[in-house]
């Protein structure tokens, strides 16, 4: 681990299957990025997604939509690791591999949709996600930790570690935080229906996206 790295910010860690990345991914990204005051945020699409059907596009589109997605957020970076692995994209095996590589003491933090953070107990081994990194949940309208009812396991982790969002640069994992993002209805599963039926696409995501996605006729 370089000295650099020793002392640098929280890095946020979201990952997903972007298939493909749009609008409501980047505002997530962005507004964790600004409310928990990350210094950076890694996007890390999945090579192959162990709980969803295959994706739409192949691994190597994913990761070249999510490039061209970040390139003009010098706080944004792609990993490009769990597309090129074999194995399927376990977070765990995510948060292990960037502790091997980020060294001990650098905070991280998964960011999670509140959706998804709901599901957290079907996940592998996701009591020993809070060992490896902070978690930091985007509520949304109608949908917080607050107000959500959540399985018993769950509601112990939320109540011993619940924390301001200050805290996450006191400790490299281990606390629970929320945040609040800008809500875009805006899901990948419409934007893969809209462009098989030839609809437009436009808005719904970064144009340099869109024109990937005509060029390679991806979806249709």
């Amino acid at each position: 681990m370089s000295s650099s790295e020793a002392g640098a910010g929280a890095l946020g860690i979201f990952g997903g299957t972007f298939d493909p990345i749009h609008y409501g991914h980047l505002r997530l990204a962005e507004a964790a990025r600004e409310a928990l005051g990350l210094e950076s945020v890694r996007l890390i699409p999945a090579g192959q997604p162990p709980h969803r059907a295959t994706p739409g596009a192949s691994g190597a589109h994913r990761l070249a939509m999510a490039r061209l997605a970040a390139a003009d957020n010098p706080a944004f970076e792609v990993d490009p690791a769990e597309v090129e692995a074999a194995q399927a994209s376990f977070t765990i095996l995510t948060l292990e591999r960037l502790r091997a590589t980020l060294g001990a003491e650098r905070p991280l933090v998964l960011l999670l949709g509140v959706d998804a953070f709901l599901g957290l107990p079907g996940w592998q081994r996701w009591t020993e996600l809070f060992d490896f990194a902070h978690l930091a949940v985007a509520n949304r309208p109608g949908y917080s930790l607050d107000e959500s009812r959540l399985p018993d396991a769950l509601a112990r982790h939320v109540e011993q570690r619940r924390a301001n969002p200050e805290a996450l640069a006191e400790a490299p994992a281990g606390r629970l935080v929320s945040f609040s993002m800008t809500p875009l209805a805006i899901s990948a599963t419409d934007i893969r229906s809209r462009a098989a039926s030839g609809q437009s696409l436009r808005y719904l995501l970064p144009p340099p996206v869109l024109d990937y996605i005509s060029r390679h006729q991806l979806y249709s």
